[in-house]
């Protein structure tokens, strides 16, 4: 028997996955539709497909599309069949994998809640100016800040705020477009 070839519960052997997942960010352009959605999602969560982020909105009003942006971390072969079966269904007209075409230009939006007093709340403001972090509120007692970038950004400066006085998070989810002249 092959050393790459593992029995399985059929009559046949299927090769060993030997591909390692890889994060990509999906653009799904669709009819803005009730329950689309809700497809696109059970889509995913019937096949046991994880969405690390999920955005949506429309984006041409005048001829009711929406564009979804999903972040999954698949292996190229379970990756290919999400596209597949994005494709298949009916009120969407395009899928694009932007990972793949290129660096996609990708940001986020978090709104961070920071208590301090002293020491800490100049540290804090040091840190959010760093950042480029706005304040969007503001107390004797706390801190809201309003930061984008790419999440690696907003995970940095996360981390620098719990031992400051983080108090919560609210993250909008990743919005990409690809590089270069042409539009989905």
């Amino acid at each position: 028997m092959n050393a790459h070839l593992q029995p399985s519960g059929s009559a046949y052997f299927l090769a060993a996955e030997t591909q390692t997942p890889e994060r990509h960010t999906l653009s799904v352009l669709v009819d803005n539709e009730p329950g689309i959605l809700a497809r696109v999602v059970s889509l995913f969560s019937a096949r046991g497909f994880n969405i690390d982020s999920l955005t949506v909105s429309e984006t041409e009003h005048d001829k009711g599309l929406s564009r979804i942006t999903v972040v999954t971390v698949a292996t190229p072969k379970v990756l290919l069949q999400i596209k597949l079966q994005l494709e298949r269904l009916v009120p969407v007209h395009k899928v694009h994998d932007l990972t793949a075409e290129g660096k996609p230009l990708e940001r986020e939006l978090a709104l961070v809640k920071v208590a301090g007093t002293g020491e800490h709340r100049v540290e804090t403001l040091r840190l959010a100016e760093a950042f480029r972090a706005q304040v969007v509120d503001a107390t004797t007692e706390n801190f809201v800040f309003e930061v984008t970038g790419k999440p690696s950004k907003i995970d940095s400066f996360i981390a620098l705020m719990v031992p400051l006085g983080l108090v919560e998070v609210v993250r909008t989810g990743l919005a990409a477009i690809s590089r270069g002249p042409e539009g989905m």
